[in-house]
């Protein structure tokens, strides 16, 4: 086995693929990987024990029971989550002892690192050159010093808020009732509303970053059908929590504004929901939301 990954079954050919992204497993490897975990046994590790040294809570777990196939669920959870591999998964296979699971998957798991580095490469080779005068996408530093009205141009004095909103452009009628409820009342706060404070011309997924991590205490997720199909808001979402993982730092809050029809994302199931559409408790879900903004 190359240095890095379990030696137990088929070694992966390069250190590079040991740290290769979870999604390069594909759909055949993952039901054969359930076939073994899913199945609760004494004298073996099985899903919760793997869930347990992927640092997954007790309520998460709890929560993956729920399901028919809780090992694929795990996964997919997992792979959201900063340091997840297919080296990393292979090397807790081998601390639980699993070197059957390693025996019995380790050629498919090098095939599918094999298909997934050469999709890589060839996806690579296609993109076109760019030539010298061409900068980067991404802007400089100074390049973050004029992004909202209200900035400084010179970078002396920039603006800063209570939260990020983030929303997709179907909830904006929602995203005017918070400015109402939280701008024009006594709460004073100030929210970042993409639509109205950003100004044009810059790259939207920087001006995001910026905005997220270093001008805004707090990032409201407004979570609707529409929010799941937003590859924007999906961007904001991941970032945010990548900042604040297990959201120790209370940094982001979801809202419930309307019934969905789709099932609540995984990602925000186990932070508290603040729930406009709960009758019995919206009377108190402005001053619930504005205290969780205000607080240091």
């Amino acid at each position: 086995m190359t240095e890095g990954v379990p030696s137990a079954g088929s070694a992966l050919p390069t250190p590079a693929m040991s740290s290769l992204p979870l999604a390069a497993l594909n759909v055949r490897v993952r039901r054969r990987l359930s076939l073994f975990l899913n199945v609760r046994a004494p004298v073996a590790a099985d899903w919760t024990v793997l869930a347990e040294a992927m640092d997954f809570e007790y309520l998460e777990i709890q929560q993956l029971e729920k399901y028919a196939d809780p090992t694929s669920r795990l996964l997919d959870d997992w792979q959201r989550r900063p340091g997840a591999s297919v080296g990393r998964l292979l090397e807790l296979l081998a601390k639980l002892g699993r070197e059957d699971v390693l025996m019995e998957l380790g050629p498919s798991i090098e095939e599918d690192c094999q298909k997934y580095i050469l999709k890589q490469q060839q996806e690579a080779s296609e993109k076109p050159l760019q030539v010298d005068s061409i900068d980067s996408s991404i802007p400089r530093i100074n390049d973050m010093a004029g992004i909202t009205i209200r900035d400084d141009p010179l970078g002396q004095k920039p603006e800063y808020f209570d939260a990020f909103i983030c929303y997709c452009p179907s909830d904006i009628e929602f995203v005017h009732e918070m400015i109402r409820q939280l701008e024009q009342t006594n709460y004073r706060l100030k929210l970042c509303v993409s639509d109205r404070d950003v100004l044009p011309g810059t790259c939207v997924w920087s001006i995001a970053s910026e905005l997220i991590e270093k001008r805004c205490r707090r990032m409201v997720v407004v979570v609707s059908d529409e929010y799941l199909q937003s590859k924007e808001c999906d961007f904001q979402t991941k970032f945010a929590l990548s900042l604040s993982p297990g959201a120790h730092q209370k940094r982001l809050i979801p809202i419930k504004y309307k019934p969905m029809k789709k099932e609540f994302p995984s990602i925000l199931r186990f932070i508290t929901v603040c729930d406009y559409t709960n009758p019995c408790t919206q009377n108190w879900f402005w001053t619930r939301l504005a205290k969780a903004l205000s607080m240091p």
